[in-house]
């Protein structure tokens, strides 16, 4: 790579962090077209880095998870305000409860389904213009603002995780930019993680303990210590992705 290519690269990862990570004002607005106006978010301050000593990520206990059961769907849905549309079904799934069944034998299990939140993200291979992106802390998200709403990742999705808005959004939150034309997908709940809060939407809502959220890096955290000691597998593990979502009772 030479110079000129280093300087646009930091251009750019700099533009990502000041959008998902930066001082800029929350419920400051940007126009990208008529109708269309994407919230920037306060997640940290300028001098307080994200840095790639955290490898954020969840545990999902499917033994636990109940059929039927939709709360951590509406926290989520509540958090980020994705719009009923047709009785409990939104505007989009950032995540989803899903059915598994072996027809052979009849077992059925119940799990949520979000992205994965790769080590190696298919869909940040595939944009065309870097709007998908992965921070140093192993969050996945896709800036809205040069997001051009082509869909590739969509499509290099193994997990189906990646929405497209259709409709002009008015009524969006701060923590939580949408816009027509563009993909989106699940956060990890960023703008919680970066003030803080140690958990995420959907974990918080989870009272049968299916979800847990914590640091992947810190061998001394909940998460790193129940996969250490009862173990944990990732979706499609064959692809060699190093997902950040890990499931139990498969």
């Amino acid at each position: 790579m030479d110079h000129n290519d280093m300087k646009e690269t930091n251009k750019i990862d700099q533009y990502r962090r000041k959008f998902l990570g930066g001082s800029a004002v929350a419920a400051a607005g940007l126009a990208l077209a008529p109708g269309v106006f994407l919230h920037t978010v306060q997640a940290k301050p300028d001098d307080e880095a994200v840095s790639n000593k955290n490898r954020w990520g969840l545990l999902i206990d499917t033994t636990k998870c109940a059929e039927g059961c939709s709360d951590c769907v509406t926290a989520c849905n509540n958090e980020h305000g994705l719009r009923e549309i047709h009785g409990p079904a939104t505007d989009s799934q950032w995540i989803r409860h899903v059915t598994l069944k072996n027809k052979q034998t009849g077992h059925q299990i119940d799990m949520p389904m979000m992205c994965q939140h790769c080590e190696k993200p298919p869909c940040v291979d595939v944009c065309p213009t870097g709007a998908s992106f992965k921070r140093t802390d192993g969050i996945v998200l896709v800036d809205k603002h040069i997001c051009i709403g082509c869909r590739y990742c969509m499509m290099a999705c193994p997990y189906k995780a990646r929405n497209l808005v259709h409709e002009v959004l008015t009524d969006q939150l701060p923590t939580a930019p949408r816009g027509k034309g563009t993909v989106e997908s699940c956060t990890l709940c960023v703008h919680k993680v970066d003030r803080g809060d140690g958990t995420t939407a959907c974990a918080e809502a989870c009272t049968a303990g299916v979800i847990l959220f914590g640091d992947l890096n810190d061998k001394n955290s909940e998460i790193s210590q129940r996969l250490a000691k009862e173990g944990g597998q990732q979706l499609r593990a064959e692809l060699g992705l190093n997902t950040g979502v890990r499931y139990q009772g498969l």
